[in-house]
């Protein structure tokens, strides 16, 4: 039974003589790219309004590097694309598996402690000591925060993947029961299912918005 179960959300299952569960991470270069060829209507505009929201909203955690929110508006509408996708029936959801997630987050995480580490070294040993420390807890605070910023990018991959299978899940083990349910019960579970729907659209936006946050967090400390 769970084998089954969370066989959906194992992306080596082939619908075709080749799989295609991947597939949904690329669909965006087929439907995003055809707005740029015509007059500026209201998608066109509303995607304006999303990237000068997004870019003042990162401009304040980065002071000192407000060009690099041209890294993190993207990787924010990429999460969020991916999220949206795996909504919709029969197509997966490649941000809930920990090979996207982790490949996401490991390597910007990385990249920012090279980067810190090798340009203000200083600086960065000053985030193991927080200001103020007892000297008799000096060593443990240094042991706490350097596992605390080793498990960094295991933690961003994590939430992002649990929040988006847990949705999911609980989508398909309420609606494994349909069949088996007379008229009520049939519409207060279709009723409860659009209701978890309209929560997983939420959840989708959020869990986006967490990520590139916490990613932008992550890249504010190293300065």
């Amino acid at each position: 039974m769970s084998m089954s179960l969370f066989s959906m959300f194992d992306p080596s299952i082939p619908t075709l003589p080749f799989p295609l569960n991947w597939m949904s991470t690329f669909l965006g270069l087929l439907m995003i790219p055809l707005m740029f060829w015509f007059i500026p209507s209201r998608l066109i505009m509303l995607w304006n309004d999303t990237n000068k929201n997004l870019h003042h909203e990162f401009r304040l955690l980065l002071n000192k590097n407000p060009g690099a929110t041209s890294i993190f508006i993207p990787l924010f509408l990429f999460i969020l694309f991916n999220n949206f996708l795996g909504l919709f029936p029969y197509i997966f959801t490649s941000s809930s598996h920990m090979s996207m997630t982790m490949s996401l987050a490991l390597p910007l995480w990385l990249s920012f402690m090279i980067f810190g580490w090798f340009t203000n070294t200083n600086h960065m040993f000053g985030h193991l000591m927080p200001q103020g420390t007892p000297p008799a807890l000096m060593p443990f605070m240094v042991c706490i925060e350097s596992i605390s910023n080793i498990i960094r990018p295991g933690t961003l991959a994590i939430r992002l993947a649990a929040n988006m299978i847990a949705g999911h899940l609980l989508l398909t083990l309420l609606g494994s029961t349909g069949p088996y349910l007379s008229t009520l019960p049939m519409n207060l579970l279709m009723l409860t299912q659009i209701a978890l729907l309209c929560l997983e659209f939420a959840v989708a936006i959020i869990q986006a918005y967490v990520f590139t946050i916490l990613i932008t967090l992550y890249a504010s400390d190293v300065n």
